[in-house]
């Protein structure tokens, strides 16, 4: 006997509903793992986008105060503050003028957050200076005296010598690394690639 139209019940049968629930938690599977990594590359990249800009602020002040000025990396909080200790896989970055004349005091420039995720690894040396032409430049004794033994910045070596910090995540499937050469050019590329006409991002 047939239902007349006027009193069907209109829903899901339970064998629907089981059906529907079932594509969806295969879906939030095989998603999770994808997000994951999205994360982790953009936490990555963040970090690596921070501490380009700090560098590249370094080079450029070097050039307009026309002076050597000395880029740290740090765990300190107040990095603006003379007192901490310039570490390879420090959380923040500072900028220090150099003092050219006994007696001289070390101005701060500028500073900057690095990650506040204590799983980003950044590394690379623990500061770098540049001249008063913007080129690396080797200073055993780069006058910030609050830093722990001075940082002392060498010239990096390899061919083509090249001061790298390497910033990674477990997770991430994009490691990155920020570059800067003798001339003082920062360049921010894919750890693992190679640099070419055809892969532009690579090292």
């Amino acid at each position: 006997m047939l239902i007349p139209r006027a009193e069907r019940v209109l829903g899901f049968t339970l064998l629907e509903m089981v059906v529907a629930m079932g594509i969806f938690s295969i879906l939030v599977v095989l998603a999770v793992p994808v997000m994951r990594t999205w994360v982790c590359n953009n936490k990555v990249r963040a970090v690596s986008d921070a501490l380009q800009n700090g560098l590249r602020l370094a080079q450029s002040e070097s050039l307009r105060r026309s002076r050597q000025v000395v880029f740290s990396l740090t765990n300190s909080t107040t990095p603006q503050t003379l007192g901490f200790t310039a570490v390879a896989n420090g959380s923040y970055w500072s900028i220090y003028t150099i003092p050219s004349i006994t007696g001289e005091t070390p101005a701060p420039i500028d500073s900057g957050v690095l990650s506040n995720s204590a799983n980003v690894t950044i590394n690379g040396p623990a500061a770098i200076c540049f001249n008063s032409v913007g080129r690396l430049v080797t200073n055993t004794s780069a006058g910030v005296t609050a830093v722990t033994n001075g940082p002392t910045c060498a010239q990096p070596t390899g061919t083509p010598p090249l001061a790298v910090y390497a910033v990674n995540l477990n997770g991430a499937d994009r490691p990155l690394q920020v570059e800067v050469s003798l001339g003082g050019q920062v360049h921010m590329c894919i750890t693992g690639q190679t640099l070419s006409s055809s892969n532009p991002e690579g090292c």
